[in-house]
């Protein structure tokens, strides 16, 4: 696949993805509105006599595997990665085992994200979306505008050190704009970027909990208690701690902020 038909498919996607965050966010008011008939859709297998119609079979099949991307896109391309992952260093450093539960973590973190790319995906349905469907503008136009509001909201939390890194991995010349970085290159250098963010929210976590364990683990061991496990005893002062500071509210609005 060249690097043109590349970039196709991240603008493909982006716009399917911004209409199918847009179908959610309106579905209350989809609702409200009498029923269109169902279309009812049949897929089977057959012959074919002409080139044309297996060229045509063939790049639906490419579209249906190219949307199974999707999640993949909502993972490395939004804020999810920064939240699930300063989550999951929130459970661990309360060491309470699966509490909360992975499919917990993994929901508020979804909806976190769809909280904080409301506004791309929305500036995605206004600019590329819905002309798209009034056919105002063509499909190759829909795609570059659909990429930009999320190109702007990647570059906000990129390192210019991790860009350059990518920039220099693809052999690409010194650019003059962030316009002429593709978003093969941008994406990349945002996933590390979350990654060195998250751990650092992380790190900060969990240092109170460490002193906790710390201060218990002294304790015990100046009372000679050497067979009672400090965990056991540093856990509840831990998840009294995390109540009293209302932590799951100070964990959300930093995460929240962090995005400013």
């Amino acid at each position: 696949m060249t690097k043109k038909n590349t970039h196709k498919v991240f603008y493909f996607l982006l716009l399917m993805l911004g209409a199918i965050l847009y179908v959610l966010l309106n579905s209350g008011k989809a609702a409200a509105q009498p029923m269109l008939p169902i279309p009812n859709l049949k897929l089977d297998i057959g012959t074919t006599g002409s080139g044309e119609e297996l060229v045509a079979s063939l790049q639906i099949l490419l579209l249906l595997t190219v949307l199974s991307l999707v999640p993949a896109f909502l993972v490395l391309m939004t804020s999810f990665t920064r939240i699930v992952i300063v989550l999951g260093f929130v459970r661990n450093a309360l060491a309470t085992q699966n509490t909360p539960p992975n499919q917990i973590i993994v929901g508020l973190a979804l909806f976190l994200t769809i909280f904080l790319m409301t506004p791309v995906f929305t500036e995605i349905n206004s600019a590329a979306v819905q002309p798209l469907l009034s056919e105002t503008i063509s499909q190759e136009e829909a795609m570059e505008r659909a990429v930009d509001p999320l190109k702007k909201f990647m570059f906000r939390q990129t390192r210019e050190k991790d860009l350059a890194l990518f920039v220099n991995i693809a052999g690409l010349n010194q650019p003059d704009s962030r316009d002429e970085i593709p978003i093969t290159v941008l994406v990349p250098a945002f996933v590390i970027s979350e990654l060195k963010t998250a751990f650092q929210i992380g790190f900060m976590l969990f240092i109170p909990f460490l002193i906790v364990d710390m201060v218990v683990a002294s304790t015990l061991m100046s009372m000679g208690m050497f067979m009672l496990p400090p965990v056991m005893i540093s856990l509840p002062f831990k998840i009294l701690l995390f109540i009293l500071v209302d932590g799951w509210h100070l964990v959300v609005k930093s995460l929240v902020e962090s995005f400013g």
